[in-house]
């Protein structure tokens, strides 16, 4: 490199050095001019005035900010514990359900069709439901054919029996009745699962009667 090269170059660093950009004396002073000029402008007593009414706005939209925000937060609280609760109950209600089977299975098994109405009575779905009832009034069909009613269909063995033979007459008359109804109304036959229940209390108690279960 040529001895004019290294002079030029020198020439422009020593420039870019002693640039007042570079030199925090002379920032430090342009800056404190700079705040010494501006505050009186700013404090002055209507620029006061307008700060405090601009702040004191913004502390009212940021109060309210706050405390919708707190609001909120209470009431998803609030949703979040009522939802666990009603999980809880759900499952705590299922698991008794569960047991409830289990042990109802443990008692029924001289009869495994029994088994398979109780499966179909605590399953979540309302055509289960059904099933369970057709299902339990073909066992009472088969119980009557075994206690030597005779008729071409259980109404028939039904109205051949007495309550002096047959405490629960009545019960097992309900009860068909509501199978018949099942059986022609088909899916637009609504029943809830705690009817179903009920219905299927009433053939248990019938089928016990006579040890069948």
């Amino acid at each position: 490199m040529s001895p004019q090269s290294l002079d030029l170059n020198n020439i422009v660093n020593d420039k870019f050095f002693k640039m007042k950009l570079l030199d925090p004396d002379y920032l430090f002073n342009q800056g404190y001019n700079f705040f010494k000029d501006i505050f009186p402008y700013i404090f002055r007593s209507e620029n006061v005035v307008i700060f405090e009414i601009v702040l004191s706005v913004l502390s009212i939209f940021f109060g309210i900010i706050i405390t919708y925000t707190s609001v909120r937060i209470f009431e998803i609280r609030a949703k979040e514990k009522k939802h666990l609760k009603h999980e809880i109950e759900e499952y705590a209600h299922h698991q008794a359900e569960q047991e409830k089977l289990s042990r109802n299975k443990e008692h029924s098994s001289k009869n495994e069709r029994w088994s398979s109405v109780l499966t179909y009575l605590f399953s979540q779905s309302s055509g289960d439901w059904k099933l369970a009832i057709m299902e339990a009034d073909s066992m009472l069909d088969s119980l009557m054919d075994q206690l030597g009613f005779k008729g071409e269909n259980l109404g028939e063995k039904l109205k051949g029996a007495d309550r002096d033979h047959f405490r629960s007459l009545t019960s097992a008359w309900e009860v068909h009745t509501i199978r018949n109804r099942i059986a022609h109304e088909g899916l637009s036959f609504e029943i809830s699962q705690h009817e179903a229940k009920r219905i299927i209390a009433l053939y248990e108690q019938i089928f016990r009667e006579f040890d069948y279960i």
